[in-house]
Order: C-alpha cells, then sequence, then structure tokens
C-alpha cells in the first residue's frame, strides 16, 4: 500500500495558523525571516523560485517585490486560498500536487524553498530528495535545531501549546542530519541564519515587539543567537561550486506550468 500523501501544508496554509504571526510580534518574525532569505537569495537576482509548501504565503510578497518568479507548491488546491492575492493577479503561480514527487521536471527552477514544513514532515529525506531535485542552483529550508532550547522539547512543546493552543508535534533536528541529507544529493552548507535566541512561543506570550527586538538584538550582540538561534534558515549548493549567474535562460524560460495541473 503506498504511503499517505504528505500534507503538512494545508494547516500552515490556513488563516487559523496566520494568526500566529498576527500583531506586532508576529510582524517582527515576518521581519526576520524576510531579511534572512532576501539575504541569503541575494546571489541569484530575478531567479525563478519553487516553494515547496508555502501556501502559508509568507514569504511569496517579499520575493515577488524583489523581482522573483515564484511558484507555490501545495499539497492540496485549498493552499492556494492565502497567496491568492498574487496568483490573481498573475505576479505568483500555484500548483497543486505531491510534495515528495512534485510535477515538475529535473532542475526546473533556481531555487527550491521551504519554510514550516520539514519539521512536520514524516517521511522528510524524501522531502529532502525531491528539493534537490528540481533546484539548480540552491535550496533553502528552515528548520528547529537541538542547538537551542528545543534541547528541552518537552518544556517547550509545553509552552507552544499553552501559548498557541493548536500547536503540532513537531521534529527537532541535529545540524548535522539535515546537512548530511543534503549532501547524498550533492549539495553543501553555503549560509546558515539561526533566527531567534527565545521561543517564538515565548515573544508570544509576552506580546511585545520592543521587548522582542531588544532581547534578540542582544543575543545577536554576545554571538549567542548566532550559537544557538532557532528555527534555522540553510543555504545549501551543488559541492561543485557556485553555477554562473545570470544564466541562459531556454526558449520560452523555466518550467512552463501548463505541464503541471494548476491547483484552484
Amino acid at each position: 500500500m503506498p504511503a499517505p500523501r504528505e500534507q503538512a501544508d494545508v494547516e500552515t496554509s490556513s488563516d487559523a495558523y496566520a494568526r500566529r504571526f498576527a500583531g506586532s510580534v508576529g510582524a517582527y518574525f515576518l521581519e526576520v525571516q524576510t531579511a534572512a532569505t532576501l539575504e541569503l537569495l541575494r546571489p541569484w537576482p530575478g531567479a525563478s523560485v519553487v516553494d515547496v509548501g508555502g501556501g502559508h504565503g509568507q514569504v511569496t510578497g517579499p520575493l515577488v517585490d524583489a523581482g522573483y518568479r515564484v511558484t507555490v507548491l501545495g499539497s492540496a488546491p485549498c493552499c492556494e486560498s492565502r497567496v491568492r492575492e498574487w496568483t490573481r493577479k498573475g505576479k505568483a503561480d500555484f500548483v497543486a500536487g505531491d510534495l515528495l514527487s512534485a510535477p515538475f521536471p529535473d532542475r526546473s527552477f533556481d531555487v527550491a524553498l521551504s519554510y514550516r514544513l520539514l519539521p512536520h514532515v514524516r517521511r522528510w529525506p524524501a522531502l529532502v530528495v525531491e528539493l534537490a531535485r528540481v533546484a539548480r542552483a540552491a535550496v533553502v529550508v528552515d528548520y528547529p535545531t537541538n542547538r537551542s532550547v528545543n534541547a528541552f522539547s518537552g518544556w517547550s512543546f509545553g509552552l507552544k501549546r499553552s501559548v498557541e493552543g493548536d500547536t503540532r508535534p513537531f521534529r527537532v533536528f541535529r545540524d548535522e542530519e539535515i546537512e548530511e541529507a543534503f549532501a547524498r544529493r550533492g549539495l553543501s552548507p553555503t549560509g546558515r541564519r539561526p533566527q531567534f535566541l527565545f521561543p517564538m512561543a515565548l515573544h508570544r506570550a509576552t506580546g511585545s515587539a520592543a521587548l522582542a527586538r531588544a532581547v534578540e538584538g542582544a543575543g545577536g550582540i554576545l554571538g549567542l543567537r548566532h550559537a544557538f538561534g532557532s528555527p534555522v534558515i540553510l543555504r545549501t549548493e551543488p559541492a561543485l561550486g557556485r553555477l554562473p549567474w545570470p544564466r541562459t535562460r531556454p526558449p520560452g524560460g523555466d518550467c512552463v506550468l501548463s505541464r503541471v495541473q494548476r491547483g484552484g
């Protein structure tokens, strides 16, 4: 019997999930994530990006505004709802398909990106394989690391559940196991951005973006966020070296969406 389709992105594409990033603290979280993302993508201006499981829409707008050509892959048509603001205007594309068997040819996109997904996917090594398959230049993912308060995951999960109410169990990774999974696909780490020294749930509980900025800023100055921050945004590239940029695109551009099943 085939394994059931991974659909962890259905929840992260919902309005209920988006409420975790509402208010000034949520805006601060997204500001940090956006800054790190755009910094890591800077070597490839105007690149084609597939955002796997990106129906949460957290980076769709910033990437579109920065000139990237964005395709969001969701596991179900309902995952388009929060990115429809851009797909309806033709500023981004949405495709519904299997996250672990994406409906794209090999190396269809310059960059494959996936946030809020890896720790919730049971067959996460298969997700790594698929991200590496569809990307030409780089893969960017985020994940919670055990080099943080996540080492005390029982306590931190209890805090998350008390603040967020509907928190799902999630996997905490060793940095080495993520890097080894990508190394098996010929990719090496070239950029690492730990985001927060203190648990995001703790910042949500205080409700103060000013306090979050202050304590995270202090942690950054002291080097603690770099050493112990989580989640980590990791960029990997071909181990043989960075591909030339800008590249020459084939006639017709990148992955042609008429070849695949459009969602929504």
